[in-house]
């Protein structure tokens, strides 16, 4: 089975063009997805022993780990070592399950791909990009969002240019839905096409 890292910086259309994936009877698994139902179950226990006081109600409340977390690296890799083996639990389980189902590709949708060395668990990567001022655009038209947040966003985060650099396939989200439809479509018919040793 080949195994597809989908990634792409806040407002370049990851989110839209994961569904375009899931559309084409791809199996996506979203590791932001995966985190919220850890912080709402198994995990929670965990962080409460770890951090005392930071979940309520059998789930974690995000505001008051945060308030122990943020620009604590100490108390962040412990964190860490709490969340990334469950993460890493719930991504071999979701692999094991797609080979089973007979899947050919799999898509693995993880934001900090690059940042947290995500890629080397890949066959290939599949970067969603647009230019700087479509992003910016997207991104200042979300409820709550400032040009300070947008920058402290992007600060965290590996610079567009270094993930196109990267990649092995680039979906640019600037022609409208059905341009990248037409590249996500175009991906899978590579990959398949690619000899590739099963997974």
């Amino acid at each position: 089975m080949f195994i597809l890292g989908l990634t792409g910086s806040i407002g370049m259309g990851k989110s839209a063009t994961a569904k375009m994936f899931a559309e084409e009877g791809v199996p996506v698994q979203d590791a932001d997805v995966v985190v919220h139902a850890l912080y709402e179950g198994e995990a929670t226990p965990l962080i409460e022993a770890a951090f005392p006081g930071t979940t309520a109600n059998g789930k974690v409340d995000r505001v008051k780990l945060g308030a122990q977390v943020i620009g604590n690296a100490e108390a962040i890799k412990r964190l860490e070592q709490i969340v990334h083996p469950l993460v890493a639990q719930k991504r071999d389980e979701f692999l094991a399950e797609s080979k089973r189902s007979g899947a050919d590709v799999a898509v693995l949708d993880i934001p900090l791909l690059y940042e947290t060395r995500g890629e080397t668990r890949c066959d290939a990567v599949v970067v969603v990009s647009a230019p700087e001022d479509v992003q910016r655009q997207r991104v200042l038209a979300r409820p709550g969002m400032t040009q300070e947040r947008l920058v402290a966003i992007l600060a965290k985060q590996m610079p567009d240019a270094e993930k196109r650099r990267r990649a092995d396939f680039i979906v640019d989200t600037s022609r409208g839905f059905d341009a990248a439809r037409q590249q996500v479509r175009e991906i899978l018919a590579h990959v398949r096409k690619m000899r590739k040793d099963p997974v």
